[in-house]
């Protein structure tokens, strides 16, 4: 078909659902009634897979794939429903819980026997953790502040020169080589992993996939503008100490200077990110638009209960004993 893009190979389906978007985007197939999503797992392999198949076409698309189907009427359609099947989960799994500024004094708490993905590698990281890490976080590292641009034209003031002065760090400042997204392909380089773009997309578990796809429809929805600010404030307020902890995990498994540097980068870099996205950011939309402020919590506490799952996950398989959900 005239038009084709290049981009990542598409996938092997989950299910269903994931089965029917890929033979649309393949053009041999039709797709599945939206009204399938209803029963799917919300947060299973095959919803998340379909979802990001979705999203993915805002993005770079898919080799091969015509990319006129970014918009087409019906696959957005089944978007809608994969959206409202994940959003109505999220919403009745994350209660909002506290106020906005006791949830971000929350999130600057490190507990002195923290458990999570960080802690561990920090103190047990070998060689084969950090790749099967790095490539899971390859979904979106590789991707990086994409999808938090998509918040700039919905911010006006303070709230928009704070995000995109942050968002200009986030892109090199000017310089291809400091793009964060090519320093973690840089990282992988050093793990021995592939570094093209989408390549580990068939190994992504489902708990990846739903953080990405989090972000994802908080930035293709205005109305969702307060929960992507939330989940912004809620990944460069936690960014900086798990960032050290991961520095040092790659430290001590002799990963490599490109690896430790992704890390000490961050910490960096996100130590003064923080103070930006919670005065100029966070406090700059709510001088505008007071009533988003249930939509902030909501994008932080839905980030939190994403990367305990996605946790986990990874410490089930690395052998630890999560103490997180």
């Amino acid at each position: 078909m005239a038009g084709r893009t290049v981009g990542p190979t598409l996938p092997g389906a989950r299910g269903a659902l994931s089965a029917a978007v890929l033979a649309h985007l393949r053009g041999d197939g039709p797709l599945p009634a939206p009204t399938l999503a209803d029963a799917a797992e919300p947060y299973g392999d095959d919803l998340q897979l379909a979802l990001y198949l979705c999203y993915e076409l805002h993005y770079r698309g898919f080799e091969g794939v015509d990319p006129a189907l970014e918009w087409d009427p019906a696959l957005l359609a089944v978007r809608a429903a994969l959206e409202r099947r994940f959003e109505s989960a999220l919403r009745q799994d994350v209660p909002l819980g506290a106020g906005l500024d006791d949830t971000l004094d929350a999130l600057l708490v490190e507990p002195v026997d923290g458990t999570g993905v960080s802690y561990f590698l920090q103190e047990h990281a070998t060689p084969d953790r950090l790749r099967a890490y790095a490539a899971q976080r390859s979904l979106y590292h590789l991707k990086e502040a994409d999808p938090h641009a998509w918040v700039l034209p919905r911010l006006s003031g303070r709230a928009k020169a704070g995000m995109a002065a942050i968002e200009y760090d986030e892109f090199g400042a000017g310089r291809a080589d400091r793009v964060h997204a090519r320093l973690f392909a840089d990282l992988m380089t050093d793990l021995g992993l592939e570094t093209a773009y989408g390549h580990y997309l068939d190994r992504g578990h489902a708990e990846m996939l739903a953080l990405v796809n989090l972000m994802s429809l908080f930035g293709l929805h205005r109305r969702l503008r307060g929960a992507l600010v939330g989940h912004f404030a809620a990944v460069e307020i936690t960014s900086s100490p798990a960032s050290r902890r991961l520095a040092l995990a790659m430290k001590r498994a002799g990963a490599g200077p490109a690896a430790e540097f992704f890390y000490t980068e961050h910490v960096e870099a996100d130590a003064v990110h923080e103070q930006v996205v919670r005065h100029d950011v966070v406090r700059g939309l709510l001088d505008d638009e007071p009533g988003l402020e249930p939509d902030i919590v909501f994008g932080i506490n839905t980030t939190g209960f994403l990367e305990d799952r996605l946790a986990a996950r990874l410490l089930t398989d690395w052998g630890a004993a999560p103490d997180t959900p």
